[in-house]
């Protein structure tokens, strides 16, 4: 974070010190909401979780380094005291973004957000310092959390923003105003919460409508959705996609024999070819995103291409490929899960999986509302469409309608098993893996599976990952 003195902090978001006795103190080290996250220097904001109150780390956190902590009460230490931690946190973001300068760098979209920003930012660093979401903290505490951690050398700063609902996006966009935004897709993920794919569509075009007329909207030539949306922004619009109507597009896509993708990438100033180091044709898409970013940043098709050729996975549990002793290749995508990053992963793994047996082991894909039944049931019958040797569904009602589409797609669906739960899967692929097989793990975070993935590897000691 650039140094910063408590009396200035305190004014930016007009709050009052307490127990403060040199107001030029300066915080330079990281904004953190967690007390063990403290460094000399830091400032500690206290959030009141659920569980825990922050107001009661506040001790600890200034013993640890903090200069100070950001409350919603007097602490008995060093405090800026405001209403609510939360937007207080935002202005001091907003202050530190518009102070700085640095070209902000927006995107959203209903799948593959965090592996395009990882893509933006490794591709964007090869040019200039790069600030960039960790993961995927999204929200309203992680985006102001990002931004605090830019510096006067950050020259570009890549922002992950999600949505749960209308609104969402432009309250982030006020806090951190960005002068490139970015939409990938408009899918099913929330699907639950937003009521349908229109008001998805609605709350992420917030994102291009909060550009200014001398920015850029990147938007997916693909998409239908998100190309309209092309009517809601000032700035200049480039498109990324297969689409020959694409600015920024892709030709001749294949994918290597271990499912990486390759193609030729075309921009407005050239051509270059680019291979992968991520599994899964989806990847193409994202990385066709990240080089549109990185062609209005003014970086040629040759250093692009590069870069994408380089760039590896920034961020855990996403196509987490990694190879056993054995020869068993354990992919954990146990992050996250939707309709659309499901059939991706799918396809993935049938292309790593040619002339080997392949396992699929799935789980819930939440929050899709009244969509649940016909999307878990699709996402079974598309594992039996492509071959996959054997689909194992993990959990309660719609792991059993995972397991009931692959059975009634055909008689493969025969070998699909339901299991209760993680412990489950673990206890039959310990039985039946064999030398060669590929076992894709995936579901929505609150299904855990990582945990499959993780006590596969853990069964064979030290492993070689790629």
């Amino acid at each position: 974070m650039i140094a910063l003195s408590l009396a200035e902090i305190a004014s930016v978001v007009g709050g009052q010190t307490h127990d403060i006795p040199d107001p030029s103190a300066q915080v330079h080290g990281p904004v953190v909401i967690d007390s063990r996250q403290v460094k000399d220097g830091s400032l500690f904001a206290a959030f009141v979780g659920e569980r825990v109150d922050g107001h009661d780390y506040a001790d600890q956190a200034v013993r640890a380094g903090a200069v100070a902590v950001l409350a919603q009460r007097p602490v008995g230490v060093p405090a800026i005291v405001v209403e609510d931690v939360q937007t207080a946190l935002g202005a001091l973001a907003r202050h530190v973004v518009r102070r700085l300068g640095a070209t902000l760098v927006a995107l959203t979209g209903s799948a593959g957000k965090t592996s395009t920003k990882d893509l933006i930012a490794q591709v964007l660093r090869s040019k200039a310092p790069t600030v960039f979401t960790p993961g995927s903290l999204n929200n309203e505490i992680g985006l102001p959390l990002t931004a605090l951690t830019a510096t006067e050398e950050t020259k570009f700063l890549v922002l992950e923003m999600g949505a749960r609902g209308i609104g969402h996006i432009r309250y982030l966009t006020d806090l951190t105003p960005p002068k490139i935004g970015l939409v990938l897709n408009v899918g099913s993920a929330h699907i639950g919460e937003f009521g349908g794919r229109e008001q998805i569509a609605q709350a992420k075009g917030e994102l291009v409508e909060a550009l200014p007329a001398e920015g850029a909207a990147i938007l997916n030539a693909d998409d239908p959705l998100v190309r309209a949306m092309t009517s809601r922004t000032k700035a200049k619009v480039i498109l990324f996609g297969e689409s020959g109507e694409a600015d920024v597009r892709a030709e001749n896509v294949r994918l290597t024999d271990s499912g990486q993708p390759a193609f030729m990438l075309h921009t407005p100033s050239g051509a270059s070819e680019v291979t992968m180091r991520l599994y899964g044709e989806h990847h193409v898409s994202n990385a066709l995103a990240a080089a549109a970013v990185a062609h209005e940043l003014g970086m040629s098709a040759t250093e692009i291409a590069t870069a994408l050729s380089e760039a590896g996975s920034l961020s855990r549990w996403r196509m987490e490929v990694t190879e056993r002793p054995d020869g068993v290749t354990i992919v954990n995508d146990a992050y996250n899960a939707n309709p659309e990053s499901m059939r991706a992963a799918l396809r993935a793994l049938a292309a790593m999986g040619k002339g080997r047996r392949t396992w699929a082991v799935l789980g819930k894909m939440a929050e899709l509302g009244d969509e649940a039944l016909a999307e878990h049931d699709a996402v079974g019958r598309l594992a039996v469409r492509l071959n996959v040797g054997k689909l194992v569904a993990v959990g309660g009602r719609e792991a059993s309608w995972l397991q009931l589409g692959a059975y009634n797609e055909g008689s493969w669906g025969e070998e699909s098993v339901h299991v209760s739960d993680a412990q489950a899967a673990v206890d039959l692929l310990r039985s039946e893996l064999r030398p060669g097989d590929v076992v894709l793990v995936k579901a929505s975070r609150s299904v855990g599976l990582e945990s499959v993935a993780q006590a596969l590897l853990d069964a064979e000691g030290e492993v070689a990952a790629r």
